[in-house]
């Protein structure tokens, strides 16, 4: 057993925790670990953001979900944040399991090896599943490339659902043109998030979004922190990726893309059932925000490539 931990975000995790699962001969690594003796300020900044579980081999789980409290109606009831996460069989957990070896062995310096990894799988469903992982360490940003050309490729409908969104030129640009030539584009965010300067700096967008017609919903039972994309009836992304320049270019992201087969209409009708629990964002409301709330949008946007 192996269990990878980001420094920062599990920074609250103490080894007195973890210790009974090492003695029971489980292995943990940092990734990317700070400290006096391995200070480099050049990289502290990069972060894995990834949310991977391989089984044997066989069963692979990513999507948004952390473990932790929060996250888990058993703690926190009704309060638990709204998440969404993916079971995947077949060939595709091959390719997750790659991921997680290429981190644990940026974290460690040891490659796991042997029978038991990457096994050979058979299909198992009707869908395709591509695993895309993108991060620091290359300049190919694939999730944002991803994620812009499923947008700007749209024919029908656009569904996001995102706790953080502060998106760049281009995918702005896909969004505004997506609705302007007619098609169904419509973004759920949390009603409050965790950030106040990522809440303020996401609804500096809104006003350039509605006015080419994108409906921005904003989530009200709790914190939303599902990352899913519906396009069309053929594509379905769901992952780790936040629609914000720190998981485009700065963490290390995994996602997985799945086209045709049912999966698409399933997220599709998940997201029907939240836009239930959402009230939806006018531009006459925007407009009568008060002065003091736009300064502070257009001062949080300031900090836009950041977040």
């Amino acid at each position: 057993m192996r269990l990878l931990l980001d420094w920062i975000g599990a920074y609250s995790t103490t080894s007195r925790f973890l210790a009974p699962l090492v003695e029971a001969g489980g292995k943990i690594a940092w990734f990317n670990p700070v400290s006096l003796t391995r200070l480099r300020p050049r990289y502290t900044n990069f972060r894995t953001h990834r949310k991977i579980v391989v089984c044997d081999g066989v069963v692979g789980f990513t999507g948004g979900m952390n473990i932790s409290d929060e996250q888990t109606s058993e703690f926190h009831g009704d309060r638990a944040w709204r998440d969404t996460h993916m079971r995947i069989e077949g060939s595709a957990v091959r390719a997750l399991q790659r991921v997680f070896i290429e981190d644990w062995s940026y974290a460690c310096g040891e490659t796991p090896n042997g029978p038991e990894y990457l096994k050979r799988a058979t299909a198992r469903g009707e869908e395709l599943v591509q695993i895309v992982a993108s991060g620091p360490d290359a300049d190919v940003y694939a999730i944002h490339k991803l994620m812009f050309a499923a947008i700007a490729s749209a024919h029908e409908r656009v569904l996001i659902t995102t706790p953080y969104f502060v998106p760049d030129e281009p995918i702005v640009s896909a969004l505004v043109t997506a609705a302007m030539r007619g098609i169904d584009v419509k973004v759920i965010v949390p009603a409050a998030g965790d950030s106040m300067l990522v809440d303020l700096a996401a609804r500096s967008y809104f006003p350039e979004l509605l006015a080419a017609g994108v409906r921005i919903y904003e989530y009200l039972p709790r914190f939303v922190h599902a990352k899913t994309i519906v396009i069309d009836r053929d594509l379905a992304i769901a992952g780790s990726a936040n629609m914000d320049n720190r998981s485009f270019r700065l963490n290390f992201e995994v996602c997985a893309a799945v086209y045709g087969g049912q999966f698409a209409q399933r997220l599709a009708a998940v997201f029907e059932d939240d836009l239930a629990e959402c009230r939806e964002v006018k531009a006459r409301q925007l407009d009568r925000e008060p002065l003091v709330q736009r300064l502070g949008e257009a001062t949080a946007r300031l900090f836009s490539p950041m977040l």
